[in-house]
This record gives C-alpha cells, sequence and structure tokens, in this order.
C-alpha cells in the first residue's frame, strides 16, 4: 500500500509550476511521573457559541498497536495528559472567515503578490527568477488524473493564478452557495490572524487528537475501528485515487460542515473533508525522542524547532484529520492518529483549520 506525505508540498510545486515557465518556536513537552499526575477536571458553564467544551484528561497519543496503516512518525504511541478547553464545533466556514475579512479587511497569503527575495531563500542557489507574469498571487487546485504513480504528487495538484479562498478552484469558481463549507486555501499566519481576530489560539497536535478520540480510547477511527463504515462517517475519496471518486459518501469534493455524524464529544468532520491546521512545529524525531520513561507529558506543545529528513530547510506546523482526497491506497489519512507537515506558506483546496480556546483564555 502506498502512503505519501505532502512535505513541502507548495513550495515544491510552485517550484515546479515555475521552472517549467521560463520561527515562532514551539516549547518541548513538559514531563511529569505518575506520582506528578493532577486531576484537571474543570468545566465551564459559559460555553462560546459554535464551540463545545472539551473535559480534560489522559489519553495514549500516537499510532494504536492494531493499526495496520501506522506510519513511523506516528510512534511509539505515549502518554499524555491534556486541561481541559474549548473547541469549534465544526471546521471554519466560508461564512465566518468572510466575517471576519469584512470587519478587519484582511488579504491571505494566496491572495497576495509573490515576493520573490523571499521565495527564492527556500530554493536551491541559482534557481532563475521565472517571468513577473508567472510571480502572480494563487493557490494548489487539485486535478483528477489517471495515473497509477501515487507517489508524485505534482501530478493532481496544480499551481492556479487566481486560486484562493473566494474561489476554491481558480478565478472563475465562487463560494456562492457555498458558504457551510469549511474555508480553504488558508495559509498558517491566515489561520493565526482569523484566531487573534477572535480570541482564541489553534490547537495543540495533542488537544487535536485528544478531541478527535471523543473519548473513545484506543481506537483506529474517531468513530471506532471498523473502516467498512468510513463513507458513512467522513468525506473521503471513495474509488480509485487520483482518477476516479464513485462519490458514495455523497460528495467528490468539499461537503458543508455537519454533514456526517459527530465524533463522543459532538465534534464534526475530524476526520476527512478539509487538513487542519495545529501550532506544532513538524519534526519527524518528537515522538522518539519524547524521552518520557514512563511518565506522562503534560499538556505537550510539541518539537521546540522544524525537522523534516526528507526537506530538512523547511518551516512546516502538523496539519490534521485528512481530506476529502484521502484513500486507503493513498494515505488513509482519516485515521486519528495520522499527522502531516505543511509549509507555513501551504495554501491549498483542501487545508482548512478551527480554533480552541483555553478555559481561562480571555
Amino acid at each position: 500500500m502506498a502512503k505519501v506525505n505532502n512535505y513541502g508540498l507548495f513550495r515544491y510545486l510552485l517550484l515546479l509550476f515555475l521552472l517549467a515557465q521560463c520561527k515562532n518556536q514551539g516549547n518541548q513537552a513538559v514531563v511529569v511521573t505518575k506520582k506528578g499526575e493532577k486531576n484537571y477536571s474543570k468545566t465551564k458553564d459559559t460555553v462560546p457559541k459554535g464551540m463545545i467544551w472539551i473535559p480534560g484528561g489522559l489519553f495514549m497519543q500516537g499510532a494504536v498497536n492494531h493499526d495496520i496503516n501506522a506510519m513511523a512518525h506516528e510512534k511509539p504511541v505515549h502518554k499524555v495528559r491534556v486541561d481541559g478547553f474549548f473547541m469549534d464545533i465544526n471546521e471554519v466556514t466560508n461564512a465566518e472567515f468572510s466575517e471576519f475579512v469584512a470587519q478587519t479587511d484582511y488579504v491571505t497569503l494566496a491572495e497576495r503578490e509573490i515576493n520573490w527575495e523571499e521565495m527564492k531563500k527556500q530554493l536551491p542557489e541559482g534557481t532563475p527568477k521565472p517571468a513577473d507574469s508567472l510571480l502572480q498571487a494563487g493557490s494548489l487546485v487539485f486535478k483528477s488524473i489517471a495515473t497509477t504513480n501515487l507517489y508524485d504528487y505534482s501530478q493532481w495538484w496544480q499551481w492556479t493564478i487566481g486560486a484562493n479562498w473566494k474561489h476554491p478552484q481558480g478565478p472563475d469558481s465562487s463560494i456562492k452557495g457555498k458558504e457551510n463549507n469549511p474555508v480553504v486555501h488558508i495559509a498558517y499566519e491566515d489561520a493565526l490572524a482569523y484566531c487573534k481576530w477572535k480570541g482564541r489560539r489553534l490547537p495543540t497536535e495533542a488537544e487535536w487528537e485528544y478531541a478527535a478520540r471523543g473519548g473513545s480510547g484506543a481506537t483506529i477511527h474517531s468513530w471506532g475501528n471498523e473502516v467498512t463504515a468510513l463513507a458513512e462517517m467522513a468525506n473521503t475519496w471513495t474509488g480509485q485515487f487520483p482518477q476516479q471518486n464513485t462519490k458514495k459518501d455523497g460528495f467528490e469534493g468539499l461537503s458543508p460542515v455537519k454533514t456526517y455524524a459527530p465524533n463522543g464529544y459532538g465534534l464534526y468532520d475530524m476526520a476527512g473533508n478539509v487538513w487542519e491546521w495545529t501550532n506544532d512545529w513538524y519534526n519527524s524525531n518528537y515522538y522518539r525522542e519524547l524521552g518520557l520513561n514512563n511518565g506522562t507529558a503534560l499538556n505537550p506543545e510539541g518539537a521546540a524547532k522544524p525537522f523534516n529528513k526528507n526537506n530538512p530547510y523547511a518551516q512546516e506546523r502538523i496539519i490534521k484529520g485528512g481530506s476529502f482526497l484521502c484513500n486507503a491506497s493513498y494515505c488513509a489519512s482519516y485515521r486519528i492518529s495520522s499527522r502531516m507537515a505543511s509549509s507555513l506558506d501551504s495554501a491549498m483546496e483542501h487545508l482548512g483549520f478551527r480554533t480552541v480556546k483555553g478555559a481561562y483564555q480571555k
């Protein structure tokens, strides 16, 4: 079974496109021994609109032992305790993001002209500058294609000038009538800007994974272990990826939020539909180097610095949940423990976010 990661996807594909045409730092986990564990059971009387209270607790983060699709960077499983927090019931929608833009005049990264001086810092030395007509605002849009090579993701991602959150498939597309779809083409800094306006933040990977489990314990999926229920429980790719989608789950592309049943905590779309930003740096060695020594990570915030052995110069954050493009033959990233690296400037048709708020966060 092929397993494909989109490490540095945005930069890699943009580079391919252009050539064809011519640190905010996290903290390491705080570790306490079993004797040092505390009971965090605080609840809140007032729940912000559109959010739900996730009670704190202890859980095992990472791939469960019976997950045959688990990847190396999802292991080893380790004990984590998180404090309670509020979380958006669903992914941030077009309607919600539209309100933010209307009140702030915010311009997303995908809508801004490309700064070559900044971009070339991420590229191999000596890369020639493309024509100015090509260095225009845009984003990555999925295009179905007949292929048996599932390792070359540049085949089905197309750099599209004029693609952004208001025009998800390109300049001729629109979000009219799709107000309840999750907003996409959102880069990391765009998500942070929305969070600041809303008085919230992005979840840590541990918070996201704990919430996705919905109190279910050591299960592979947010609904249990049975993958046969996938089409009923999540918006993913049904059929042969990337050329044919049977729409068995009812959709070929994005679906409105709250289309499928919620998990045990009442959260929607914790599997499929769109990938979701977290605040943690992606470091492929983090789980192995956590060094718990049979203790517990208390409210971990991920690696202290990013590292990706396949893209050592990349500045990447972790995204979770999978998307409408996830397929068993491709990545099976609708699993709870699945994690992916995404560069800070990534803006794609299947990438969005949801927010959280701490119990004492103003």
